[in-house]
């Protein structure tokens, strides 16, 4: 498959479908829950799938699904970190026994597992460009407030306003208005 990775269904979802294509009906939905960390991950990378694996869930962006890729994650960041940590003891560049100079081969390790690393941020959303395409819904999901007004006489004020938010009918004397997301929408003309 050539050509961009398609966005996830979810993310599509919050930026407000800008293409205005249809979603796929038939997308399956992974259960909700965070997974438990694999017990092949090493020291630092459990640490950090202890850091980072909450603050992924609770953004929505890691399932049961996911552990895969979110442990991959984690074990190029603990590579990265053992890698760095080596570096540190030793020097950029060495002599060979021939006489020749060469980068370290920490250093390649280190520039890998940084590569890996910015590949699984970016599907993950951890990079502040990759989050800057997303607006986050507000606590719960946002539900229209619907407001109708019957008019039975020609006078203002006659009739009977009925308001649906949340599934719950009442009757007011109010404007004909529609809410949602914080706009208001005239639904005969007046506002």
């Amino acid at each position: 498959m050539r050509g961009r990775i398609p966005k996830p269904t979810a993310i599509r979802k919050l930026d407000g479908n800008p293409g205005k294509r249809g979603f796929n009906a038939a997308e399956p939905q992974p259960p909700d829950g965070m997974p438990d960390c694999p017990p092949h991950l090493s020291d630092e990378a459990a640490r950090e799938w202890d850091r980072l694996g909450p603050v992924l869930h609770g953004m929505g962006v890691v399932t049961m699904a996911d552990r895969a890729a979110l442990a991959a994650y984690c074990q190029a960041y603990g590579r990265w970190v053992e890698a760095e940590e080596k570096l540190k003891q030793s020097p950029l560049l060495l002599k060979t026994p021939s006489g020749y100079v060469q980068q370290s081969p920490w250093l390649s390790v280190v520039n890998k597992q940084m590569e890996l690393m910015s590949r699984f941020m970016t599907e993950l959303g951890l990079t502040p460009a990759s989050r800057s395409r997303v607006a986050a819904l507000t606590a719960g999901p946002m539900q229209p407030e619907i407001v109708f007004r019957t008019v039975y006489g020609d006078r203002p004020g006659d009739g009977v306003l009925f308001r649906c938010t949340d599934g719950k009918v009442s009757t007011q004397s109010e404007e004909t208005i529609l809410r949602l997301g914080g706009q208001i929408y005239d639904l005969d003309g007046e506002l």
